[in-house]
């Protein structure tokens, strides 16, 4: 379910920016508006002529921005023993180690197992490259499947050896035994142990979860040494093991679930590293225990994160736990910790611009060193190297050969909510601070499941701050942003927390000059549509005071056989939404501009939006046309655009 308001405005998904897909769409399938004196009616020809004329300049200028960016490094390069591949979203290329790319041959192709399976999901590598194993997804559903592919000798085949149906995860455990987790109605509860013989094919069930409010997938310790089934629900979790020494035994328990404990397991050399919710304050912390006694009597802390700081991730390597952490202002950080007496810690601070990290996608794990890429929603992707051996960060490429950017300004700030607590936010923007008045702002929130908000870069994120933007992220309480307690102090009973932390947000950013009511709007995705609702329905008061009108315009995407949110309820919104608007605006006679509601309605089961890159453009259009027509931007860009001309001789780097 998508969802977009102008004036606060809600969009609840960012605009995807995915450039391998391909396929066309249609453009308004349902359309309503409301007025003060009449019924729902189709928008007006003259409407739907701005609407289409904006969209397909938008498509021109999508087009153009996914260009200029195309070049920029990404996540869709991994490596084998004797080779190295590349994933376009359709196919899997492959060339020797040291040869020119020219030489690629292509070992996969998602068209290879019909049945409308087309865009790539999962890649994994069996440990001496002789097999491969792809999950691909069905266009407009959240199905998937597996696909298993030889790779030993020359490469002829135009089919997959063996496809698995409903499969979600897998992990190699040797060249010939997969372990898989299949899926059903988004449920998660079986892992498959599948042995492939020079006569046969064996399939056997090695694990059934009994509670349906447990999700289970198959993981990979780095070192490649054991095959994980990971069983979580929202308040524990429980992790079993397979040997890859003994590849057909069944799985060994490390840690029996209990309320309120969550754990994640890596292994170097005989000894577990487990990740625990067990420090002060139920907050992550590391933890050892002995391969041949895993149960948590034996759990031995190892490292809490420093005061002011939370570890969201964690990578091992030979003698060394390389933790990304986030600091009050959710600024990053890398700190590397030595796993052998004397315990050392060293902080590596990361560029000021920086917003998110993605490790490198691996093959063939160098156990000596951490690749990962970092970006901002508006600066392009940077490779960056950790090694051990040197204990040194480092860029591992010129990227400035790239792309020549303007420059920009990352501002972190903080926000006071109703309690007291002060709430990060991040603002992107080009001009100065002080200059933001008249700009544009549109803000961002997720604040569920403990998740945080999705900073990675988009194209389309970096042209709205090119024509005048302002760019800020809402980290409010039930996302993860501040650790495990900042999700507890936003959920379920909490959640109105969230919403008085967005409300804080917006309030600080207009009381510092950013932007104002009339051009502030609001995006959020999937369950942040929760806060962006409860802000329009439950919040009159700032409402009045953020978007001069009583309801705010609202374009909301949805797609027919979406199963997590099911049309239905959708459709009942809108009426609801639809009567609520009509009366508030009939009691109050309402002079100002009566708001727009439009259903865009679509076929398929793309919660998340289309992984199509046509389909995921046009939509991103559709959205930008609406947005730039509701909030008039096209005076603020020709503004911009003159400013911008006089600007010519400055710096084109960001600033740190």
């Amino acid at each position: 379910m998508n969802l977009i308001s102008s004036s606060c405005l809600l969009l609840l998904r960012s605009f995807s920016r995915n450039i391998h897909r391909r396929n066309t769409h249609p453009f308004i399938s349902r359309l309503y508006t409301e007025g003060s004196s009449q019924t729902t009616v189709e928008l007006s020809k003259a409407q739907l002529q701005k609407l289409r004329v904006q969209e397909q300049r938008f498509k021109r200028r999508l087009h153009s921005v996914h260009r200029k960016f195309s070049v920029v490094p990404e996540n869709s390069e991994f490596q084998g023993q004797h080779h190295v591949y590349f994933e376009d979203g359709k196919g899997i290329y492959r060339s020797p180690l040291g040869h020119d790319e020219q030489e690629m041959l292509e070992v996969f192709n998602a068209d290879w197992g019909g049945g409308g399976y087309g865009t790539i999901q999962r890649v994994r590598l069996s440990p001496s490259e002789t097999m491969l194993a792809v999950a691909v997804k069905k266009d407009h559903h959240e199905e998937t499947r597996c696909m298993l592919v030889p790779l030993g000798g020359v490469i002829h085949c135009q089919k997959a050896l063996l496809v698995l149906d409903n499969v979600l995860s897998f992990e190699w455990a040797t060249d010939d035994v997969l372990y898989y987790s299949t899926q059903e109605t988004l449920r998660c509860l079986c892992v498959f142990r599948l042995h492939l013989s020079d006569s046969d094919v064996e399939t056997t069930l090695v694990y059934k979860e009994k509670d349906p409010e447990f999700f289970v997938e198959v993981s990979r310790s780095r070192d490649q040494r054991l095959v994980t089934i990971n069983c979580s629900s929202k308040i524990s979790s429980e992790v079993w093991f397979v040997d890859s020494k003994t590849p057909l035994s069944f799985p060994t328990l490390i840690q029996s679930r209990q309320p309120g404990l969550l754990y994640h397991v890596e292994h170097s050399d005989n000894y577990l590293f487990i990740l625990a919710n067990t420090g002060a304050n139920q907050e992550y912390q590391l933890l050892r225990a002995p391969l041949a006694s895993p149960t948590m009597p034996h759990w031995v802390p190892l490292f809490s994160a420093v005061p002011g700081t939370v570890i969201k991730d964690m990578e091992l390597l030979q003698d060394l736990c390389v933790f990304t952490v986030k600091d009050s202002q959710c600024r990053l950080q890398i700190q590397t910790l030595s796993t052998q007496e004397p315990y050392q810690l060293n902080t590596h601070q990361l560029p000021h611009w920086a917003c998110d990290l993605s490790p490198q996608r691996v093959g063939t794990v160098d156990r000596g060193s951490f690749g990962f890429l970092l970006s901002s929603p508006v600066h392009p992707p940077v490779r960056y190297l950790y090694s051990s051996r040197e204990q040194k960060l480092s860029v591992t490429e010129d990227t400035t050969k790239y792309i020549s950017l303007t420059e920009f300004n990352t501002t972190r700030l903080q926000a006071a909510s109703q309690d007291g607590t002060m709430v990060p936010l991040t603002l992107l923007h080009m001009p100065a601070l002080s200059e933001l008045h008249k700009a544009p702002l549109l803000l961002h929130v997720y604040g569920a499941y403990g998740v945080d908000l999705n900073m990675a870069f988009s194209p389309e994120k970096r042209m709205l701050m090119e024509d005048g933007w302002a760019l800020a992220y809402c980290h409010v309480r039930g996302g993860g942003e501040r650790g495990l307690a900042w999700h507890r102090a936003g959920s379920v009973l909490q959640k109105r927390r969230g919403v008085e932390d967005l409300a804080a947000c917006i309030q600080t950013l207009h009381h510092l000059g950013v932007s104002h009511p009339a051009l502030t709007a609001l995006t959020a995705r999937s369950a942040g549509a929760v806060l962006a609702g409860a802000l329009c329905n439950h919040n009159p008061q700032l409402l009045k005071a953020v978007i001069l009108q009583l309801y705010p315009s609202m374009l909301i995407t949805a797609y027919s056989e979406d199963h997590r949110v099911p049309l239905s309820g959708i459709m009942k919104y809108v009426e609801r939404l639809k009567k609520a608007i009509q009366v508030c605006t009939t009691r109050d006679g309402v002079n100002a501009r009566v708001p727009v509601v439009i259903l865009d309605l679509q076929p398929g089961g793309d919660h998340f939006g289309p992984e199509d890159f046509h389909l995921s453009l046009n939509e991103s259009a559709r959205q930008l046309a609406f947005l730039y027509t509701e909030l008039d931007h096209q005076k603020t860009r020709r503004r911009q655009k003159e400013r911008s001309n006089n600007l010519t001789g400055k710096s084109h780097r960001p600033r740190n």
